[in-house]
């Protein structure tokens, strides 16, 4: 199932890059993968470091623009956990793998000549990818969503700019990046 939809996301990625007018990248604080333990039946995951977000935006009306991204998070289980001290040993922990794929719509509703005020969401699917140390790996399905009612990007260069989100969902509370225009 996994593969088929990452191979799913990446033919669209293929098939939508020649008409694609915004690509991004960014990293998300605090997902939805903590915050409604993407994980359950794992028990005692740290929180996840975050998640590393890319994506493009095809516009398809004046302000409206919509496209797919994907995001990437990890977690840990503590080594303590297999009584073994004080989590000094890496090898002993267990990891869980956060794939998510969304499709998303981006809707400016303000514009000067210093930054772009815009609002964005979406909806998708999180895979969290369990790998237990002492047991086989398995997978588990989720829903994945994002509402950022508040986004702001600043261009710096002619079809650079930075920008930053807050909302909640698969790619963070806060969400920082950057995304070229061409």
């Amino acid at each position: 199932m996994k593969k088929l939809l990452i191979a799913s996301a990446l033919a669209l990625g293929c098939a939508t890059a020649v008409t694609a007018q915004e690509v991004y990248m960014s990293y998300g604080a605090y997902t939805q993968m903590d915050a409604i333990n993407c994980h359950k039946g794992f028990d005692k995951v740290n929180n996840a470091w975050g998640g590393i977000n890319i994506g493009l935006y095809i516009p398809v009306a004046k302000g409206v623009s919509v496209g797919p991204s994907y995001s990437y998070s990890s977690a840990y289980t503590p080594s303590s956990l297999y009584g073994i001290g004080n989590g000094y040993f890496e090898s002993f922990k267990s990891k869980v793998g956060y794939h998510t794929l969304m499709l998303n719509v981006k809707i400016q509703y303000y514009q000067n000549s210093i930054v772009k005020l815009y609002a964005h969401a979406g909806a998708g699917a999180v895979i969290s990818h369990m790998m237990p140390k002492f047991g086989d790996s398995y997978n588990k399905g989720y829903f994945a969503g994002q509402i950022s009612p508040l986004g702001a990007e600043v261009e710096f260069y002619p079809g650079a700019s930075v920008f930053g989100e807050l909302g909640f969902g698969a790619q963070g509370l806060i969400q920082l990046g950057a995304k070229y225009s061409f």
